[in-house]
C-alpha cells in the first residue's frame, strides 16, 4: 500500500494534552491557544472535555471555552464527552463533534472509565443514539493498543473488537492509542497486520505517544499502511493520569516537519505552528519539549 498524498492533523493538544498537566491554565490562554491553531491551517482541533471537575480539574472550565471561542469556518473543534450527563452539557454548547474513549484493555477501562469493556460499549451505546439523533458526528478512541500499564501486552484481536463495536456504532473513525508509548514498528506492523484485514485505513487514525521516543517510526509504519491522519499534540503536551510514567503525545510540529521533508501535504503552517508551541510552553512557564520547536526557535518567520 503506497504512502498518502495529503495527511490529515488531528489536533489533541487543548483536550489530551492540557488535561494532563498539573498547572491549571486561564481559560482566555486556552481559547487564544486554539484559535491560534485555527490560524495555522489545522483543520480540527480537540479543544475541551467535559467530565468531572473532580476527576480532570484542568477542563473544569469547557463550557467557558467552547462558548468563548470565536471558531473559524471550515474547522472542527470535537470535544469528549465520555458520559451522557457530559454530552447534554457539550450540546449546550452547540458543538458538532465529539469524541467517546474505550480501551482494548479490560483493566484499563476500569481504572480509566470505571466500567469493563462490554459495559462501557453498552454506556456509549445510549449515547451514540443521542448524537446521531442530533446530527453529531463521532469519533472513536481506542487506549492500550499496545500494551496496558497493569495487563501487558494487548491482543490485537481484542483491538480489533473494540474498534469494530465502535464503528458499528456509528463512530465515522477510530484513534488507535499506543497510551504508554511503548509500541515499536514491529509491534504496530503486527497490529495493522490484524486491523487491515477487516477494515480500510481510512477507518483509522494513530495516535502515538512517545515515551520511549518511537513516535515518528510508528507513525511512519501507519502511512506505509495507508492511513491518513495522525492526532499530535502541539508541543508535546500530554500525557495519561491512568498510566504511571507515560510522556506526552508526539508534538504536531515534529510531525508536521517529517511529513513535509516527505512532500505529503497537510495544509499547515510549520512557523505559526512553532510560535502557538511556545505559547502554551511559557503558559507553562517552561521550554517547548519538541525538537522542532527548540531547533526552529520562536519566530513568525522562519519556514
Amino acid at each position: 500500500m503506497s504512502r498518502p498524498q495529503k495527511v490529515h492533523l488531528y489536533e489533541v493538544g487543548p483536550r489530551d494534552g492540557l488535561q494532563a498537566e498539573a498547572t491549571i491554565i486561564p481559560t482566555e490562554i486556552k481559547i487564544k491557544l486554539i484559535e491560534s491553531l485555527a490560524e495555522t491551517g489545522l483543520k480540527t482541533i480537540e479543544s475541551a472535555s467535559f467530565v468531572s471537575p473532580k476527576w480532570v480539574p484542568q477542563m473544569a472550565d469547557a463550557h467557558e471555552v467552547m462558548s468563548g471561542l470565536k471558531k473559524h469556518e471550515g474547522v472542527s473543534y470535537p470535544v469528549l464527552t465520555p458520559n451522557l450527563k457530559g454530552y447534554e452539557a457539550a450540546r449546550d454548547d452547540s458543538v458538532s463533534e465529539i469524541a467517546l474513549f474505550g480501551a482494548a484493555s479490560e483493566s484499563f477501562s476500569l481504572k480509566n472509565i470505571n466500567a469493563t469493556r462490554k459495559e462501557s460499549l453498552i454506556r456509549f451505546s445510549h449515547l451514540t443514539e443521542r448524537a446521531h439523533n442530533d446530527g453529531v458526528k463521532i469519533r472513536g478512541y481506542v487506549s492500550c493498543v499496545i500494551a496496558c500499564p497493569y495487563d501487558g501486552p494487548t491482543n490485537p484481536h481484542h483491538v480489533l473488537d473494540m474498534t469494530k463495536a465502535f464503528l458499528d456504532q456509528g463512530c465515522y473513525q477510530i484513534s488507535l492509542g499506543d497510551t504508554t508509548g511503548v509500541g515499536t514498528p514491529t509491534d504496530w506492523e503486527r497490529l495493522f497486520d490484524v486491523l487491515l484485514k477487516n477494515l480500510k485505513p481510512a477507518d483509522l487514525a494513530i495516535h502515538a505517544h512517545d515515551t520511549y521516543g518511537q513516535a515518528l517510526a510508528n507513525i511512519l509504519v501507519a502511512l506505509d499502511r495507508g492511513l491518513e491522519t495522525i492526532d499530535a499534540s502541539i508541543g508535546g503536551l500530554g500525557g495519561c493520569p491512568y498510566a504511571p510514567g507515560a510522556a506526552g503525545n508526539v508534538a504536531t510540529e515534529d510531525v508536521l516537519y517529517m511529513l513535509n521533508g516527505m512532500d505529503i501535504e497537510t495544509g499547515v503552517d510549520i512557523a505559526k505552528l512553532v510560535d502557538c508551541a511556545y505559547y502554551i510552553s511559557d503558559a507553562l512557564q517552561r521550554p517547548p519539549i519538541s525538537k522542532v520547536a527548540k531547533a526552529l526557535g520562536r519566530s513568525s518567520t522562519h519556514s
